[in-house]
């Protein structure tokens, strides 16, 4: 018989505003839960033209707080917020390789500061605590994982590491400075310092396929979600030297007991947080408690 594992309830969007529309949502670094909200949902196929938004924040002692941002230019938003208490909202897809705008840097009183160019197709957008900007792409822009500044210096990249296969990032997770990655086609669990300059990379094999959020705690780890049937999917691991070995495998519903529909899934050191439609709510699973 598998293992059932409920979400616990983290973070919820403030009542005052039920009328605005969800763009996108995340949790950060420091654990604070961020909506980016606008006064209505795009149109399919439509570019929005640059627009007021606001980000609704709420800390893990459930202090909120708003920031106003002020012409945002997004298609596809990502979201995160940079350790200054400014914000970074960067467009998943970009028409353009040299899109100056797809990336902008927002100050703490909601005014841009700076922007700049990543490329298409970001399926993970993710602000480390040194304000280093995580980004890995899906199939659709193989250039993997990399890591830029806030000036939009390339601080990091995955095109040349030894990573086989690495075709499309399925699941990355960011804490403190270092990255956890699982992507297709091989789904090896990657460790990734940066500040490590003799052995940045580390590369383990793995048998779990398809997850899209990874925790790691010590030597345990967790996959979360898979294909089809294991779309819920809670696998967990032992990381050894070259490789993960599997311990047991269970499932992972809302706080309620029933599985998640449309979500939204986010990795942070031994957390993996779930936002279900209607994207208001987020629960998290953490592989540590």
């Amino acid at each position: 018989m598998q293992t059932t594992t409920a979400l616990v309830p983290y973070a919820r969007l403030p009542r005052a505003h039920p009328h605005r529309h969800v763009l996108t949502s995340t949790v950060d670094v420091f654990g604070t839960a961020h909506w980016l909200l606008a006064e209505r949902a795009p149109l399919p196929g439509v570019d929005l033209p640059p627009f007021d938004a606001l980000v609704a924040s709420v800390e893990p002692d459930g202090h909120a707080e708003l920031t106003e941002l002020s012409a945002v230019r997004t298609r596809r938003p990502r979201l995160d917020r940079l350790p200054d208490g400014g914000f970074v909202v960067a467009s998943s897809r970009t028409r353009s390789h040299e899109d100056a705008n797809q990336v902008q840097l927002f100050d703490v009183l909601g005014r841009q500061t700076s922007s700049f160019s990543v490329g298409d197709a970001i399926e993970h957008l993710l602000v480390d605590e040194s304000g280093h900007i995580w980004v890995g792409h899906f199939d659709e822009n193989p250039v993997g994982i990399r890591r830029w500044s806030t000036t939009g210096r390339l601080a990091w990249t995955s095109y040349g590491a030894p990573i086989p296969g690495l075709f499309d990032c399925y699941a990355l997770n960011v804490s403190g400075t270092v990255a956890w990655a699982c992507p297709s086609t091989d789904f090896q669990l990657v460790e990734i310092r940066p500040t490590r300059p003799d052995r940045p990379v580390t590369v383990r094999a793995n048998r779990v396929r398809g997850a899209h959020a990874v925790a790691v705690h010590g030597e345990r780890v967790a996959f979360y979600g898979g294909y089809r049937e294991e779309r819920n999917r809670l696998a967990h691991g032992r990381i050894g030297d070259t490789s993960v070995e599997p311990t047991d495998v269970g499932l992972l519903t809302l706080p309620d007991g029933s599985p998640p529909g449309r979500r939204r899934v986010v990795g942070r050191g031994s957390r993996i947080y779930v936002q279900a439609e209607p994207f208001t709510a987020w629960g998290v699973f953490d592989l540590g408690s």
